[in-house]
């Protein structure tokens, strides 16, 4: 037996799809807290020295969580080319502000404390905030936008077509429902983020925090259940006319897909997944709750709520991974758009090799830099923001 036939080609596909969902969780259960922090600083620090508290709470640790981002980019060129492809070449401009918003970050950590000014230092918070809001707000965008269905269609070769010029490409994705799930996980980020200060900080930047994150988390439910109305009466969805083959080659255009009906008839053939929005609703109230009892525990809510509303997508859209509106028969799935068989199984030992050292290493991180933050250890700590 050759090795990689251990695992058929149709489970490879499914672990792939699963990790895929994990890189994207883990990224917003650890850089998500870093934006939220990075949105939040205008507001929950009134001077410089409680902003400096609230920057050094996510300095020493935000680079090792974006390396979750690199490592889900990664991913998807890797496991899923064509959905590389596709999503790369549709959303190339909003990727290019999230990038462009994400290099303020070490550029402000790096240039605040270059003068000594306050109007300085000033408009560098505000550029740490466009780097934690813009993030969040356009991941919400571009998860909107798939839930909808991206205008792209494949030629015969496969190459992907989008019509119209950037900017209207642009604009395009800048649409109510989209904005809606930006604003759904812009305040899940900021709920986590005010998580995080209330745990790491004390005193009025703990207290602000606190009522801050408050705010955003029953925002965060509010508008996860509205949007989730909003997806089962104004949004369509995808079906199969002719199913894929599941062990059969990466072509979407050998299936037939219509628009119809809504992406929650996946809850009467599926019914399990509905723990997935119920993890989602307990974690960010769980959240809200202990923000003002248990503040570790707080955190740990937040994640349980980020696993549930991200999980949910990936579980009500499976096993369509970006279907076109355009041209719903060359929508990508699980079964159509993923690598070799092969290459999925390689991946996946590599996968099991290196993943647990990663999280091994970021455990120990966070025990060594454990503890809260305050003006006194910033102060004495040359090496500080």
């Amino acid at each position: 037996m050759i090795l990689h036939e251990l695992l058929n080609y149709e489970i490879l596909r499914v672990i792939w799809w699963g990790l895929l969902g994990v890189l994207l969780i883990g990224l917003a259960a650890t850089d998500g807290f870093d934006m939220g922090v990075a949105a939040l600083l205008p507001f929950v620090g009134t001077s410089d020295a409680e902003r400096r508290v609230v920057i050094n709470t996510v300095g020493p640790v935000w680079e090792g969580n974006q390396v979750w981002l690199i490592l889900g980019g990664g991913a998807i060129f890797a496991a899923w080319p064509p959905l590389y492809a596709v999503s790369f070449s549709g959303f190339y401009l909003a990727m290019f502000l999230v990038l462009a918003a994400l290099i303020l970050r070490p550029v402000g950590f790096k240039y605040r404390n270059k003068r000594d000014s306050f109007t300085w230092r000033t408009r560098w918070d505000w550029a740490l905030f466009i780097g934690g809001a813009v993030p969040a707000l356009i991941f919400g965008v571009a998860v909107g936008n798939v839930l909808q269905g991206v205008p792209f269609t494949l030629e015969d070769n496969l190459l992907s077509v989008y019509p119209g010029n950037f900017i209207m490409k642009l604009l395009g994705l800048l649409n109510p429902f989209a904005l809606f799930v930006g604003v759904v996980s812009l305040t899940m980020h900021l709920s986590h983020g005010a998580s995080w200060l209330v745990l790491k900080t004390e005193g009025a930047v703990q207290a602000r925090a606190r009522r801050f994150g408050t705010f955003a988390g029953l925002a965060a439910i509010v508008t996860f259940a509205l949007a989730g109305v909003w997806l089962a009466f104004g949004v369509e969805g995808y079906r199969f006319v002719s199913e894929p083959d599941h062990f059969g080659p990466s072509n979407p255009l050998l299936s037939e897909v219509v628009r119809g009906g809504s992406w929650l008839d996946a809850y009467t053939t599926r019914p399990w997944i509905i723990i997935a929005p119920i993890m989602g609703f307990v974690g960010m109230a769980a959240q809200v709750i202990l923000m003002r009892l248990w503040s570790g525990w707080s955190v740990v809510a937040g994640k349980v709520g980020i696993f549930g509303i991200i999980s949910t997508v990936g579980l009500t859209m499976f096993p369509f991974i970006l279907p076109s509106s355009l041209n719903p028969t060359a929508s990508l799935t699980v079964w159509d758009s993923s690598s070799s068989h092969m290459t999925l199984f390689i991946m996946l030992i590599c996968a099991l090799i290196f993943m647990p050292l990663i999280l091994a290493y970021t455990s120990w991180v966070y025990k060594v830099l454990w503890g809260k933050v305050t003006q006194e250890d910033i102060t004495s700590n040359p090496n500080a923001y």
